[in-house]
């Protein structure tokens, strides 16, 4: 890259950091962006700029493909309804052992390389989320009844980055595993957060999924209730969208929703004038 087009791009990048220093931003980091060592690494020094620019990261972690490799060595078959993994009892101290014990101490690890940066926690945790069963057919899977973010906004207040495993309890104590994607927006919610950004394996909401090319680039949580109403969503996009639409309507500012196989996706969503992914609000979007 040249000197010019460098300094081209240090200026385009200027005014986003203005707009969004002070700002929660909560990532949702999942899928193949997860499991490739050197976008994970990318991930990791990306979480770190955003911090030192005076954004406020706040990353919420699943770990399907992890518990799914756990499984199959354990000779265990995984059953999924909706886009969710039924979940019996065995499957729960997987899950638990999966995203507390290795997933969420990768991430923080990765973080940590650039300095003293991140803190892990789990929904459990100083009662982040209180959950509820779903459907007694998914077994111990999760809804997300309340959220007390208390402890996330400590430890945002004093320059740390909090990495949380979505794990969470009811108030009887049973453990629940919840659905990544709908515990970042609802930590998003809690938070009244700037951002929601969900890392995906595909290019975002795509008007027809044999077709990379028909990338919706802009939508509205309206429009993307309707398609939920209307059953033109299915499998795994149901709890993105859901959380998407859940997002934005309880007062998160925008949701997006990028391909997480993209290196420096997040910056290029956030820094650049013409983003990429779908980018999802209350109103219709006017640049």
């Amino acid at each position: 890259m040249s000197p010019e087009m460098t300094a081209h791009l240090l200026t385009e990048v200027l005014p986003y950091i203005q707009r969004f220093r002070g700002k929660v931003v909560v990532v949702k980091y999942g899928g193949n962006a997860m499991i490739d060592d050197e976008l994970s690494r990318t991930f990791a020094s990306d979480m770190v700029l955003l911090h030192q620019v005076g954004i406020l990261p706040v990353v919420v972690h699943g770990g399907g493909p992890q518990i799914g490799e756990m499984m199959r060595r354990l000779g265990k078959e995984a059953i999924f309804e909706d886009g969710l993994r039924v979940t019996d009892a065995e499957t729960l101290d997987i899950a638990r052992m999966v995203l507390v014990g290795k997933v969420n101490r990768d991430i923080v690890g990765a973080i940590n390389v650039h300095g003293p940066f991140a803190v892990g926690l789990s929904g459990q945790d100083a009662g982040i989320i209180t959950a509820s069963a779903r459907d007694p057919k998914l077994g111990f899977v999760g809804d997300v009844s309340k959220v007390d973010a208390t402890i996330i906004e400590r430890l945002l207040a004093e320059g740390l980055i909090p990495v949380i495993s979505t794990i969470g309890a009811d108030t009887a104590g049973q453990a629940y595993n919840i659905n990544a994607d709908t515990v970042a927006g609802a930590i998003a919610s809690a938070l009244e957060a700037e951002k929601v950004v969900y890392l995906t394996d595909v290019a975002g909401l795509l008007g027809d999924v044999d077709d990379p090319g028909s990338l919706i680039n802009r939508t509205t949580a309206r429009e993307l209730q309707d398609q939920l109403d209307s059953g033109d969503l299915e499998g795994g996009m149901i709890p993105k969208i859901s959380a998407c639409v859940d997002a934005v309507n309880g007062g998160v500012n925008s949701a997006h929703l990028l391909d997480g196989r993209v290196p420096h996706v997040v910056l290029i969503e956030l820094f650049t004038d013409s983003g990429i992914g779908t980018l999802i609000t209350a109103e219709p979007y006017i640049n």
